[in-house]
């Protein structure tokens, strides 16, 4: 009798841990969801969902890893993550063993984050929202880059949401830092605007220099202003700020533009400007100082030159930019 009781609780318990398992992740949902989607020449692929199916069952699938994962988005592994986090870390990268080794270990990493990341994606309609951004994208923009894109897990923070290259750009699911859901829905065509402005800025002899940064990063924010047709709020077009955030940055706006002018031309990347999260000129303002600035330079050029203006920038050098904004003059009568 003692024997069948045993045998009926071990059951019982191997039932219960089986179900927790399962119900971990929906793998109906996730079986769902397409492997890559593309509209003309930009794919994005969704690495993930064979990075989370390679555990569904009791044997780790490495076939799938070397097939779905690493080998679809071959040159991201090899020439980005291979070679920026050093020669040990890209030999987590670089080659198929590598790669099925950390995935096979991923999930004792950081389970529930991973879970909560995967619940965030298949909460989401996935497919239709990639696909109506790049869409609409390709509608807005005059010139349609070549890119790829790679949804994932990886073994550590890295990139965030960033890349080496126009067909070298991942989204860390994983990264601590980021909120998946926005920037799934409005990172996404802030960084496209970054691979079309790239082309551009490159050509200009000031391509260094912090107010190009600044304008770059100003510009991307602004189209994602426009590319959710203003319904959203400029502050949230700008890293996600609350409103207390941007009032903090407008009410000390002339003190920003007089302490930070003098560094705009420099070139060094180590400065005041480009980074007051370490030098802290402004040790109170949040988010990140430049971003705001560039958004306002951007703001009062459209303002001036009408709504469609911001597609001039494409092709305006960033002095051209600033010098045609009448930001200067405007801060000057604050």
């Amino acid at each position: 009798m003692k024997t069948v009781l045993l045998s009926v609780s071990l059951l019982t318990l191997f039932s219960c841990s089986t179900k927790n398992v399962k119900n971990d992740f929906d793998y109906t949902k996730i079986e769902k969801i397409p492997d890559s989607i593309s509209i003309e020449k930009i794919t994005v692929h969704n690495l993930f969902k064979s990075q989370i199916l390679a555990h569904k069952d009791q044997n780790f699938d490495s076939v799938m890893v070397v097939q779905n994962v690493y080998l679809p988005h071959r040159k991201l592994w090899d020439s980005c993550y291979g070679m920026i986090f050093g020669e040990e870390n890209g030999k987590k990268f670089n080659n198929k063993s590598g790669m099925i080794a950390w995935n096979k270990t991923l999930m004792n990493q950081d389970k529930p984050l991973i879970i909560e990341r995967t619940h965030t994606i298949t909460s989401l309609n996935l497919s239709r929202m990639i696909t109506n951004n790049l869409k609409k994208f390709n509608t807005m923009v005059p010139y349609h880059p070549a890119a790829e894109v790679s949804i994932v897990f990886t073994p550590f923070d890295g990139i965030g949401f960033g890349g080496c290259t126009a067909d070298q750009f991942a989204l860390e699911l994983n990264h601590k830092s980021l909120d998946i859901s926005y920037t799934l829905e409005k990172g996404l065509p802030h960084e496209l605007n970054h691979l079309v402005y790239e082309k551009f800025r490159n050509s200009h002899s000031d391509k260094d220099s912090a107010l190009s940064q600044t304008i770059d990063e100003g510009f991307a924010c602004y189209f994602t202003y426009v590319f959710f047709d203003e319904k959203i709020q400029p502050y949230e077009a700008v890293e996600n700020m609350t409103k207390a955030n941007w009032d903090w940055y407008t009410a000390h706006e002339k003190e920003i533009y007089t302490k930070t002018k003098a560094y705009l031309a420099d070139t060094s990347g180590d400065n005041p400007l480009l980074r007051n999260d370490r030098i802290k000129l402004f040790p109170d303002a949040p988010k990140t100082l430049y971003y705001w600035l560039g958004f306002r330079i951007v703001s009062k050029y459209v303002e001036k030159f009408g709504k469609e203006s911001w597609k001039d920038l494409y092709k305006l050098s960033p002095q051209e930019v600033l010098d045609k904004s009448g930001y200067h003059d405007y801060i000057s009568q604050l």
